[in-house]
């Protein structure tokens, strides 16, 4: 009486048991087309984590222009044979002085003047063989400014040689490219997604393609388009997120390579030019978080952009089915 038969013991101890196998996923997990999906979408992560990257450290750095020039001021002293440079220099530093809204002054020396033109005429310059301009620093009061028109004539009547250089003019240009650039890099920033949704849903289309018996099957025998659907945009939203934090992780170690290779020739005079231009090459906490926002929106814009496409053939299939005369 306790024997089973073979049938029996398959099915278990009791005979009317029925064993269920995993049903396999309509995606394969892992493929060549998945895998060449995620190295695109992590290149695509990188370019875009970069553009933003660098759009968030010119705009910092337009500010930076901005605020120091809303502080400094400088007047400029152009040499001349049998000129005493150093008297006019601390005449132009007490009439500057002596205006209300200026809170300190100082006369940039020959060795800071030589380093400033180290990137252009070398090292070893003989500041008294060149005729170049001499400054004094000028830092205001950024709330109360001095009248800059009355500190000129001021300047025209008592120095000789003498120019007021409020840096309005050239910062205005610099900021304006700077905007530019800004505006440049947002539209990179944007063709960058839009390439991500035409190679998601050529993917996409390949993935079906690949599975359309399955899909067709799945759905004329009672299944849903956004249940197929839904099984489409999960793997591609793991193929996303694991290509877009490839890409935004080796975006954040190239912005640290450049912030340590800023940090290892600081106080050198290309160092110093690289940095007024550009900042430090380090990522503000923004840069994070906006890099984070690209993963997060590259994987989330992926499994949209899949979605939509899943159904969209699906609603072709079902016209091809009513209409035989159509074709997809």
């Amino acid at each position: 009486m306790n024997d089973m038969t073979d049938g029996e013991k398959g099915l278990g101890e009791n005979p009317r048991e029925i064993v269920l196998r995993p049903m396999a996923p309509i995606v394969p997990a892992t493929n060549i087309a998945g895998n060449s999906l995620m190295f695109v979408i992590s290149i695509m992560s990188f370019l875009a984590c970069l553009t933003l990257g660098a759009v968030i450290m010119v705009q910092d750095t337009a500010n930076s222009w901005q605020s120091q020039i809303s502080r400094e001021i400088t007047i400029q002293i152009k040499p001349e044979s049998g000129m005493d440079v150093d008297a006019e220099l601390a005449k132009a530093r007490d009439i500057a002085l002596s205006f209300s809204g200026t809170t300190g002054a100082t006369i940039v020396d020959t060795a800071a003047t030589a380093r400033l033109l180290e990137p252009w005429l070398g090292e070893g310059l003989d500041m008294e063989e060149l005729p170049v301009p001499r400054l004094v620093i000028i830092t205001i009061d950024e709330t109360s400014p001095p009248d800059f028109a009355g500190m000129r004539a001021a300047l025209d009547d008592s120095v000789k040689n003498a120019f007021l250089d409020d840096h309005r003019t050239w910062v205005d240009r610099l900021v304006a490219m700077a905007n530019t650039t800004v505006i440049i890099g947002l539209c990179v920033l944007a063709l960058v997604f839009i390439a991500t949704v035409l190679t998601v849903i050529f993917a996409t289309r390949g993935a079906l393609s690949g599975n359309h018996h399955i899909v067709e099957v799945l759905h004329f025998v009672g299944a849903e388009a956004s249940f197929v659907a839904s099984k489409f945009q999960k793997h591609f939203f793991m193929i996303a997120l694991k290509g877009a934090l490839a890409g935004g992780l080796g975006a954040t170690i190239a912005f640290a390579v450049a912030g340590l290779w800023a940090n290892a020739r600081i106080a050198t005079p290309e160092s110093d030019q690289a940095m007024a231009l550009f900042g430090g090459f380090s990522m503000s906490a923004g840069g994070y978080i906006g890099a984070l926002s690209i993963v997060v929106i590259t994987a989330v814009l992926t499994a949209l952009t899949t979605r939509i496409t899943v159904i969209r053939t699906i609603m072709e299939i079902d016209l091809i089915r009513s209409d035989p005369t159509r074709s997809i």
